[in-house]
C-alpha cells in the first residue's frame, strides 16, 4: 500500500507540493517563453523584452526598483529564461523535493522553497547596496531562477539524513550528501563569471534549509504558520472544502468473533483510506499509527482478492 501510494503521488495526487512547485515553475516559464518569441518573430530587440516583460518578473538590484514591484521578491524563483537552467533547477527539485516528503511529508516543502527564494533576494539586495565596488552595478543586475530555492531544499534534506541512500541497486546505494556535492559543484560552475549576487544569494539559500532543519529539531517548526496561512486561504476560496470533525461511529464498528466478542476493528471505507493517504501525504508513512497501518494492509489484501 506504501508502494502504491508513492507511485500515486509520483503521477501527481492532489495536493502534492512537489508537483504544486513544478507546475507552478513550468507554467510560468513557458507563458514568458511564449512571449519572448513572439518578440523576436515581430523582430523586437531581446533588450525590449527585458525591459517591457521580464523586468516585471526578475528581482531588481537596488531597493527604489523594488518598491515600484514589490512582488518581484517571490516571482523571480519561479521565473526563468534560460531552457538549460530551468530544466536543470526543475530535475533538482524533483529529486531532492521528493526525498524531503518520504523523510518530513508534504508540509515542508513550500515552506522551505519559499525561504530559500526570500533569503536569497534578501543577500541579493545587501549585496549590490553595501559593498561599494558592486553599487554602481546595481541598476542594471537582476535575479531570476529557482537556483536559491532548490539549494534551500537541497541542503535541508541533506541536513535531515545525509547517509540516506539512493540508487540501492549501486552497491547498496549511494548516500545522498554525495549527490548534494555534485549538486552543488554543477550549480556554481555554471554560473556566470563576476555574478557575485547570485552566489551571495545561492549561499543565502542554502543557509536557510540548514537554519530550517535545524531549528525543527529544537521544536521550532518554521512551516506551520506558513500552512495555516495556505489553509485559511484554501478554506477562504473553497468553503465547501472545510475540514468537519468526525464522530467515532463514523469510522469504527464491533464485529463478534468466537475468540475476542468485544475486540474492536476499524472500518475499512474509501473515506478512511483517503484520511490516511492525506496524513501519509501531510507527515510521511512513518507516522501512521498500528492502528492505520493495519487498515492499508486489510485494504490491500481486499483488492488483491
Amino acid at each position: 500500500m506504501e508502494d502504491s501510494y508513492r507511485k500515486k503521488m509520483t503521477l501527481g495526487q492532489d495536493g502534492n507540493a512537489l508537483v504544486q512547485l513544478v507546475i507552478l515553475n513550468a507554467v510560468l516559464f513557458v507563458i514568458l517563453k511564449f512571449i519572448y518569441v513572439i518578440y523576436i518573430v515581430n523582430s523586437m530587440q531581446t533588450a525590449a523584452y527585458q525591459t517591457n516583460v521580464l523586468t516585471w518578473f526578475a528581482l531588481p538590484g537596488t531597493l527604489d526598483k523594488l518598491s515600484s514591484r514589490p512582488w518581484t521578491v517571490f516571482t523571480f524563483m519561479f521565473s526563468d529564461l534560460s531552457v538549460f537552467r530551468f530544466i536543470g533547477n526543475m530535475f533538482w527539485l524533483w529529486c531532492f523535493g521528493y526525498i524531503l516528503q518520504d523523510l518530513t511529508g508534504n508540509r515542508k516543502l513550500i515552506p522551505i522553497y519559499l525561504y530559500g527564494g526570500v533569503a536569497g533576494a534578501a543577500f541579493f539586495l545587501l549585496c549590490y547596496g553595501i559593498f561599494p565596488k558592486l553599487h554602481a552595478q546595481a541598476p542594471f543586475v537582476e535575479l531570476v531562477g529557482a537556483n536559491a530555492s532548490v539549494i534551500a531544499v537541497a541542503i535541508a534534506v541533506t541536513s535531515v539524513a545525509p547517509k540516506y541512500r539512493i540508487f540501492p541497486m549501486i552497491n547498496g546505494g549511494i548516500p545522498l550528501w554525495i549527490l548534494t556535492v555534485l549538486y552543488l559543484l554543477i550549480d556554481f560552475s555554471t554560473m556566470h563569471r563576476g555574478d557575485v549576487g547570485a552566489y551571495v544569494a545561492n549561499l543565502a539559500g542554502a543557509g536557510v534549509g540548514f537554519l530550517f532543519i535545524y531549528r525543527m529539531r529544537r521544536g521550532r517548526d518554521g512551516s506551520i504558520w506558513l500552512n495555516q496561512f495556505f489553509d485559511w486561504c484554501n478554506d477562504l476560496f473553497n468553503p465547501d472544502r472545510k475540514k468537519r470533525g468526525r464522530s467515532p461511529k463514523d469510522e469504527f464498528y464491533y464485529k463478534v468473533s468466537g475468540t475476542q466478542p468485544f475486540k474492536k476493528i476499524p472500518n475499512v471505507t474509501q473515506q478512511r483510506i483517503d484520511e490516511i493517504l492525506d496524513k501519509i501525504n501531510q507527515q510521511g508513512y512513518r507516522f501512521l499509527t498500528d492502528e492505520e497501518k493495519e487498515i492499508l494492509k486489510r485494504a490491500a489484501d481486499e483488492e488483491d482478492l
